[in-house]
């Protein structure tokens, strides 16, 4: 559950929450759109089952698009889904590596700040600062 907050938090940071809402509503609208011009789909369930199998590349074949608009708003709807869909997790990535990288720079300042300071510091603050120092050493 921590994860999903921490997922949720990066995509309302990096407002990438706008854009998997703007596609959740275009892939909706798509399947209405589909329902309403395709002959073979009659139930709006049929034409998100479709559109779900467009964007996720599957591409059942158990219903198709025969119309010139149905088969348009199919090309639409695909490259559409998989710009998002391969949008979304390079923004994470790239954002968490940011944090990392970020993370690891105040932890080097503050080693090096340590270091700077020997003088100042009490035997069991040197001894942490020894263990911190071995464990660098070997990564």
């Amino acid at each position: 559950m921590k994860k999903g907050k921490v997922f949720w938090s990066i995509l309302k940071r990096t407002n990438t929450d706008k854009i998997a809402a703007g596609f959740g509503l275009y892939f909706l609208a798509s399947a209405l759109f589909i329902m309403i011009m395709e002959p073979g789909i009659h139930r709006y369930g049929e034409a998100v089952w479709y559109c779900f199998s467009v964007v996720t590349t599957i591409g059942f074949g158990d219903i198709t698009a025969v119309t010139v608009l149905g088969r348009t708003a199919t090309v639409i709807l695909g490259i559409y889904g998989v710009i998002v869909l391969a949008i979304i997790p390079g923004i994470v990535v790239s954002y968490y590596m940011e944090i990392v990288k970020i993370r690891a720079k105040e932890s080097a300042e503050e080693f090096l700040y340590k270091l700077e300071h020997l003088e100042e510091m009490s035997k069991t603050e040197l001894k942490e600062l020894s263990e911190q120092a071995k464990k660098w050493k070997f990564k």
